[in-house]
């Protein structure tokens, strides 16, 4: 059995959650292209890039779990990433608010020894209250999230802008589906409880 696991992410939000499995991990800095193709569903952009992340590290990693995820943020044909700014941000929340948005979370698990992919993506709705331009305001000034895919940290003041989560893992929202990542690892012989 392979021993070794890689979270293919520098993400603090990523690192957290997998420390709550209690297995020793280690981070890799996956360089990849994060644009989705032409015509490309938000899920299969989140699947896509889960995989691309985790076999951009294998080469360094021969023998390794390696878990790669990505989130992609949609409300039709509207995608909602990391606003890296605040004005991106207003106009995030903007779009969003009084709708729900689907956030796809691609997941990962490639036995980098024997080049098996376990591969899927998780749900969640989220529905957006219809909040004033001065709650976005307020939320902004209080909370950092801008680099946060669609602007609002669940996990934390963000999670007031919201009416409603609808999906199997609330941890899929901050951006690893931890409830699939154990079934996958347990499929490669790790013993969790």
């Amino acid at each position: 059995m392979v021993c070794r696991v890689i979270l293919a992410s520098t993400s603090p939000f990523r690192r957290e959650l997998l420390a709550r499995l209690q297995i020793p991990f280690e981070t890799a800095k996956p360089d990849t292209d994060e644009s989705a193709l032409p015509q490309e569903a938000p899920a299969d952009t989140a699947r896509r890039l889960a995989e691309a992340k985790a076999r951009a590290v294998a080469q360094r990693y021969p023998d390794a779990l390696i878990i790669g995820s990505d989130q992609v943020a949609a409300h039709g044909s509207e995608r909602f990433g990391k606003p890296g700014k605040r004005e991106n941000a207003i106009a995030q929340l903007r779009l969003m608010r009084g709708k729900e948005v689907v956030f796809h979370t691609g997941l990962c698990l490639l036995n980098s020894a024997t080049d098996r992919a376990q591969v899927c993506c998780v749900d969640i709705h989220v529905g957006f209250r219809d909040f004033s331009d001065a709650e976005i305001e307020s939320y902004l000034d209080k909370e950092d999230a801008l680099n946060c895919a669609g602007s609002a940290k669940s996990e934390g003041l963000g999670i007031s802008l919201l009416a409603y989560l609808r999906g199997d893992d609330p941890n899929a929202l901050v951006g690893l589906p931890l409830i699939a990542l154990c079934n996958m690892l347990r499929a490669e012989g790790v013993v969790l409880p």
